[in-house]
This record gives C-alpha cells, structure tokens and sequence, in this order.
C-alpha cells in the first residue's frame, strides 16, 4: 500500500461492516485520520481496536444518521478533534425488498430517512469548512440500483436513484469551490446487506437464497460477487488527489452487469 491518504482527515459512515469496513481498512492503510461512525457502538469499537491506530488518528462515534442534528455535531466534534474534515465517505445503508404493491408508505420513508436523508445530513454538515479551505472530496454510496430499474426493490431502487442525482447536483455547485462529488455504484458485493437480499427477493419472488444468486449472476459478465475491497480501492481513488479532475461521476462496480 501507498500513502495516498496521508495527512488527510475522512469521515466514513456504516463503518462498522461490510463495504464500509472495508474502506475504513483501505484509508487506514492508505494513511488518513478517522472518524467512524455507525450505529453499533460495539463492533465500532471491534473495528477500532483491529485498525491499531493512534488516538490522535482515529475517533468513533455512534449515531443513526437519520438524525439530523447528531450528523451535524459528529461533524463538529470531528473537525475539533482533527482540526478539519476532507473526505466524506457516505456509505450508510439500508435495504427492504418487497413487491411493489406490499410496500407500505412508511418503507418507501424508512429507506429514503436512511440511504438519501443521512447523505443529506451529512454532506450538508462537512461541505461550509471544505468549501471554505477550497479542498475536499464527497464519496456517496449508491448502486447500481440507482441506474436502472429492477423488481422487488422499488423503495430502494427510488433512494439510490436519489443519491445519483443528489451527487450530480451538489458536485455542480461544489465545484467552484474545488470540492469533488461522486458516487459508486456497487452491483452484488459479498456484505451482510447481500445476504438479507437473497432472503428477502426469495421471500417476495417464491425462489430459494442459492436460486436468486445463480439467476442475478447471469447479468453479470464476471461471473461471481464482488468483494468490499474492490469497492474500498475505488473509494480511496476519489478520496485521493489522483481523482482531482473527476467530479457528478457515478461510477459502475458491477461485474459489468450494467453497461452504460
């Protein structure tokens, strides 16, 4: 590994798990400061604890970023402890599947609360002081639901939808102030996320956990699910200086599985 990140101050949220765990690993090693956040102050502390940094390098707090104004003080109390903020990860998620007509009013709210409102939050929280030292760098978790259409998932598919178009515009904006926004656009990652998938579309479809898998996987040219990493290496890209002259992209790691 290199230093990419060296000296540079990240906020990474959902970090306790899956894809975010990952890129919390990737910047540790890449060289950044961290703030972690997630709601499980416990595995928090795991991760914490397995990064082996030192207390002036890495922070946790625990908070559901559907809270507003809990987003705004970890930004704070961040920027106090690190003196600064120059990277947002935004990777918090949640996922429901059901067929259209059983979801009720309130999923359609829960997942946007979540997957829209804690990017939201946050980016509103960090982007006055990156703007301000005219440097930094949003990163938003979206998918590859957020580019197409699918069955099943029509409440998430509409939040990540969401988070592309929310990228595209505030990197408009941001831009003449030298902060970057773009966002990943995952397909089938090997996550805790991917497994509460199969079980929940076999639930709503009548196909077994294993069917789902070998039907998905025929769309995907590589064959296989993806692992964190893969995304983390892309997250450390955009959060780096290399990424300088990339800005409103959404960036497809997929397997090839949508090829536009």
């Amino acid at each position: 590994m290199g230093k990419r990140l060296e000296q540079q101050v990240a906020i990474i949220t959902g970090a306790s798990r899956g894809i975010g765990l990952a890129i919390a690993q990737a910047y540790a090693s890449e060289g950044a400061s961290l703030c972690l956040i997630a709601t499980d102050v416990a595995r928090l502390s795991e991760v914490k604890d397995a990064l082996g940094l030192t207390p002036e390098r890495i922070m946790t707090i625990g908070l559901n970023v559907t809270d507003r104004d809990a987003c705004f003080a970890a930004v704070a109390q961040a920027e106090q402890h690190f003196g600064r903020v120059d990277v947002l990860v935004n990777n918090a998620g949640v996922y429901r599947a059901k067929s259209f007509l059983d979801y009720a009013p309130q999923d359609f709210q829960d997942m946007l609360d979540v997957n829209l409102f804690g990017v939201l939050h946050f980016t509103q929280a960090v982007l006055p002081g990156m703007q301000a030292r005219r440097h930094g760098r949003i990163v938003n978790m979206a998918s590859t639901a957020g580019k197409w259409g699918s069955r099943n998932q029509s409440a998430y598919n509409v939040s990540k939808h969401a988070v592309v178009g929310l990228t595209r515009c505030v990197a408009l904006e941001a831009s003449p102030h030298n902060v970057t926004v773009n966002a990943i656009c995952p397909g089938f990652i090997q996550t805790d996320m991917v497994e509460e998938l199969k079980a929940q579309v076999a639930h709503s479809s009548g196909m077994t956990g294993e069917e789902l898998v070998r039907a998905a996987l025929t769309r995907v040219p590589l064959g296989r699910i993806l692992n964190p990493s893969e995304i983390a290496g892309l997250a450390v890209y955009l959060g780096s200086s290399e990424s300088s002259g990339m800005t409103g992209q959404s960036i497809h790691v997929d397997g090839g599985m949508v090829l536009a």
